[in-house]
């Protein structure tokens, strides 16, 4: 079921739009000029969308001077002081994320909905694994149903005073739990879904987690914005996040390098030589199938729909385009020759 549109800023999640990639600083706003730094790197690697948390007044006052340096929306995380999400809200966030049931009750949430409507700023609601509510634990247990009521409830909040602009997540740190969830919502509500693992660890373990999680909803059309959680710099964050996109087939346009694992009939250098090509094209903005072969058992004939090519054989290599050979290169001409066709192909 396609989700219905919300706009974050100059960004659109849900209604079709391509699933924005999100992350969240690990700076506090008051640190203006850190905070500032974090957004500008996450910008040039492909962030979409940029999250802080808000724990006072000199944070949500922050906004507007991070506004003013910065050019990806940016969304305010409150939890417990609603006065928070009102003064972020007027402060110039593009959108916040808040959890009706901790921000003080009906009155506060209602107050918290009337400043949103008045600027025509969205709000993200939802559950994970550490605030379902008490009831819906001794109902369901710790389960996907908890988590997605939990969120329903949120939602529910938000809905009685008016509120539409709503995106929802029911995050979970086990894979299984995260997705069945996830899958659940989707045929409850039409708000755009934002997914994530949360919690899934450090570097090679959470890419892992959050590439089986994510990646699995997005190849069943569940998903609208993504924000991969790592215990690592934010700007792996994102990378994790195109590579996750571009493996479901989200994102076409960049570079898809293919490669080799190597073996015994490997006579050339070319693990190296395929991270030095991934580097090369890492800013590579159109369709391009690059393939990096070890011998010529694996060369031409398994990369033959690989723009361009190469293979290592007993005393060269050999340059293919399309699986046709197209002219042999001496190893230490390899990177130079190839990368200068490789740029051809781009023209």
């Amino acid at each position: 079921m396609k989700s219905r549109a919300v706009k974050i800023g100059n960004v659109t999640i849900g209604g079709g739009a391509p699933v924005a990639i999100q992350s969240m600083t690990t700076t506090r706003p008051r640190d203006v000029e850190k905070t500032v730094e974090q957004i500008l790197a996450l910008e040039r690697v492909g962030c979409d969308i940029v999250r802080f948390c808000v724990r006072d007044e000199a944070d949500a006052k922050a906004i507007s001077r991070i506004r003013e340096r910065t050019h990806i929306p940016l969304v305010a995380d409150i939890h417990f002081d609603y006065r928070l999400a009102v003064a972020s809200v007027e402060n110039g966030a593009h959108k916040v994320r808040i959890n009706p049931g901790n921000i003080g009750g009906e009155e506060k949430v209602a107050a918290v909905a009337r400043c949103l409507k008045a600027h025509h700023i969205p709000v993200r609601v939802g559950a994970n694994t550490g605030s379902i509510e008490k009831e819906h634990l001794a109902k369901y247990g710790r389960s996907a149903r908890a988590l997605v009521e939990s969120a329903l409830g949120n939602v529910r909040a938000l809905e009685k005073n008016g509120v539409e602009d709503i995106v929802v997540s029911v995050k979970a740190s086990d894979v299984r739990l995260m997705t069945e969830a996830y899958e659940q919502l989707s045929g409850i509500v039409d708000y755009p879904l934002h997914l994530g693992v949360t919690e899934a660890g450090t570097l090679m373990s959470g890419v892992v987690k959050n590439s089986i999680g994510i990646g699995s909803l997005l190849l069943k059309g569940i998903g609208d914005t993504v924000r991969v959680s790592l215990s690592a710099d934010p700007v792996e964050e994102i990378y994790a996040a195109k590579r996750i996109l571009r493996s479901v087939g989200l994102d076409k346009n960049y570079a898809e390098i293919v490669s080799c694992p190597t073996c015994g009939r490997c006579d050339w250098d070319l693990i190296p030589f395929a991270e030095k090509t991934e580097i090369f094209t890492a800013n590579v903005k159109k369709p391009l199938k690059i393939a990096v072969m070890g011998c010529v058992v694996n060369g031409p004939g398994e990369a033959a729909d690989a723009d361009i090519g190469i293979a290592g054989g007993k005393d060269c290599c050999m340059i293919f385009k399309k699986g046709v050979p197209y002219k042999k290169v001496k190893y230490e001409e390899a990177e130079r020759e190839f990368f200068k066709e490789i740029e051809n192909c781009l023209k």
